[in-house]
């Protein structure tokens, strides 16, 4: 799924307000952190998560690992906070043309 601009603009507005629902801990990215991830992608549809890693290379394959095991589309990378969107079945965010 590709997002015009209009559309990361209009979901970075919406996750302004919205604190992290997953932090990756000192295990880093694990099974259950993913599931976690997937989980509250179903219930919110917009998310954000703490990604605290030693450099941004690092911190760049993290991301890029959630990213493509969760079948999201990366809305904003913003210091340590990834902002993530899935649609799921029950539509709750319309999106702008």
């Amino acid at each position: 799924m590709n997002l015009t601009t209009k559309q990361k603009q209009y979901l970075k507005g919406l996750a302004h307000d919205l604190k992290p629902v997953v932090m990756l801990g000192q295990h880093g990215l694990t099974e259950g952190v993913l599931a976690e991830i997937d989980a509250a992608l179903n219930h919110h549809e917009l998310i954000k998560v703490k990604v605290s890693a030693a450099d941004r290379e690092t911190k760049k394959l993290i991301v890029d690992a959630i990213v493509r095991e969760t079948n999201a589309v990366q809305v904003q990378v913003m210091g340590n906070v990834l902002t993530l969107f899935r649609p799921s079945e029950e539509k709750k965010i319309s999106l702008p043309k």
